[in-house]
C-alpha cells in the first residue's frame, strides 16, 4: 500500500490519495509526486573547518602569479569560461514554486563573516523507503543498546510497514536522515525474532504488580492492538522539526485506518489502542535522564512506567537504562498536545 504525500500545509491524506490516483494534470511532474512536507531549519558549520571560499581565494592568488598566456589561448579560455558561466547560471535556476511540488531545492548563500557560518537547510518528511535504510538503522543503533542487536531487522520491518511511519531527511536524498518515527504491531510482527526479543525484555523485568497487565498488552488479545513505538533523531534537531515529526506519525495512523486496502482485518490492525515505548535513558546520580525530551512527556502521560538496565555497551561509562513506557491512545494524544504547547511556548519566548 502506498501512502500519499505530506505537503507543507499538511493536506489530509485522503485528499492527497485522490490527487495521486486521479490527477491528470500535466503540470505536475513525477518529481512532484514524491511526498513531502518541507520545513526550514539551520545547521551551523564548524568555524575551524576549511571552506571552499578560502580555497578559491588561494587559487586566485596562484592564478595572479602565473605568467600571461598567448592571445590565442586567452581567447580560447575566455570562450570556455563563458560557456562554463552560462552552464553555472542555468544550474542556478530555482525549480518551480508550485504548491504541489514536494521536493524543492534550496541553494545556500555563503558569506564570510566573523563567527560560525550559518547554512540554511530544508527538512522534508517522507514515507519509509529502502533508500533510508542505512540512515534509520544508524539512528536506531546509536539511540540505545537495547536496539543494537536487531537494528537491521527492526529497520526492515519499519520499511515494510509503510502505512505508518515518517522519515525526516533533506531533499529526499536518503543519505542524511535526521529523524524517524514508526509503530509496529506486536501481533502482526509477533513471530519476528526482533519483536520477540523486545517482548522478552519487557516481561522479564516487569514489576510483579504490572506483570499481568503487561502480558495482556503484548499478547495481542486487547480490544485494540498494541504497537512498539520507535522514534529516533539527531539530538540537536530543532524542537519545531521534532514536533512535526511526531505529529506526522499521528496523521499516518489516522490515514492508515481510513484507507486500509486489506479490508476490516487490516483496518483493525492499524487502529492502535496502546503503545509500548522502550525509551533510551541513563542514570545521573539518583535521577533518570531521558535521551529524548519527548519521551519524558510520554512518560508523564503513560498508564505506567518502569525502568530496566540496558544491555552493556562497550566503552560506555554511563549507567544506561531503558524506560518502558506504556501509553493508551488517549495518553498519547494528550502527550502530543503537551508537546505542541511546549514547542510553541519555546518559540514565542525566543
Amino acid at each position: 500500500m502506498t501512502k500519499t504525500e505530506k505537503d507543507e500545509t499538511e493536506i489530509p491524506k485522503a485528499e492527497a490519495a485522490a490527487k495521486r490516483e486521479g490527477s491528470d494534470d500535466d503540470s505536475v511532474s513525477s518529481e512532484e509526486e514524491e511526498d513531502d512536507l518541507g520545513l526550514e531549519g539551520v545547521l551551523i558549520r564548524n568555524p575551524d573547518a576549511s571552506s571552499s571560499s578560502s580555497s578559491e581565494e588561494e587559487d586566485d592568488e596562484e592564478d595572479q602569479k602565473m605568467p600571461a598566456k598567448k592571445s590565442d589561448d586567452s581567447k580560447s579560455n575566455s570562450k570556455s569560461d563563458k560557456d562554463n558561466n552560462n552552464n553555472n547560471n542555468n544550474n542556478r535556476k530555482r525549480p518551480s514554486s508550485s504548491p504541489q511540488q514536494k521536493q524543492t531545492k534550496k541553494r545556500t548563500k555563503k558569506t564570510r563573516q566573523a563567527g560560525p557560518e550559518i547554512i540554511n537547510v530544508e527538512f522534508t518528511f517522507h514515507d519509509f523507503d529502502e533508500k533510508f535504510f542505512h540512515g534509520v538503522k544508524s539512528l536506531l543503533h546509536e539511540s540505545s543498546p537495547v536496539y543494537q542487536l536487531h537494528a537491521s531487522a527492526l529497520t526492515d520491518l519499519m520499511i515494510e510497514n509503510i502505512s505508518v511511519g515518517t522519515v525526516c531527511s533533506t531533499e529526499g536524498d536518503g543519505v542524511n536522515v535526521f529523524g524517524f518515527a514508526s509503530i509496529l504491531n506486536v501481533t502482526t510482527y509477533g513471530d519476528k525474532p526482533c519483536i520477540q526479543y523486545l517482548k522478552k525484555i519487557c516481561l522479564d523485568h516487569c514489576p510483579a504488580e504490572r506483570k499481568q497487565e503487561m502480558q495482556h498488552v503484548l499478547s495481542g488479545k486487547t480490544a485494540r492492538p498494541a504497537g512498539f513505538y520507535f522514534h529516533g533523531r539527531m539530538v540537536n534537531m530543532p524542537l519545531e522539526i521534532n514536533e512535526v515529526l511526531q505529529q506526522q506519525l499521528v496523521l499516518d495512523m489516522d490515514w492508515a485506518v481510513e484507507n486500509a486496502e486489506g479490508g476490516e482485518a487490516e483496518r483493525k490492525s492499524l487502529d492502535f489502542g496502546a503503545f509500548v515505548r522502550m525509551a533510551p535513558a541513563h542514570m545521573d546520580g539518583g535521577a533518570l535522564i531521558y535521551r529524548f525530551f519527548d519521551d519524558e512527556i510520554f512518560a508523564t502521560n503513560a498508564e505506567f512506567v518502569y525502568n530496566v538496565p540496558a544491555p552493556q555497551s562497550f566503552g560506555s561509562e554511563e549507567k544506561l537504562m531503558v524506560s518502558i513506557i506504556v501509553l493508551t491512545k488517549t495518553g498519547h494524544r494528550a502527550a502530543m498536545k503537551e508537546l505542541k504547547q511546549m514547542v510553541g511556548s519555546t518559540g514565542n519566548s525566543s
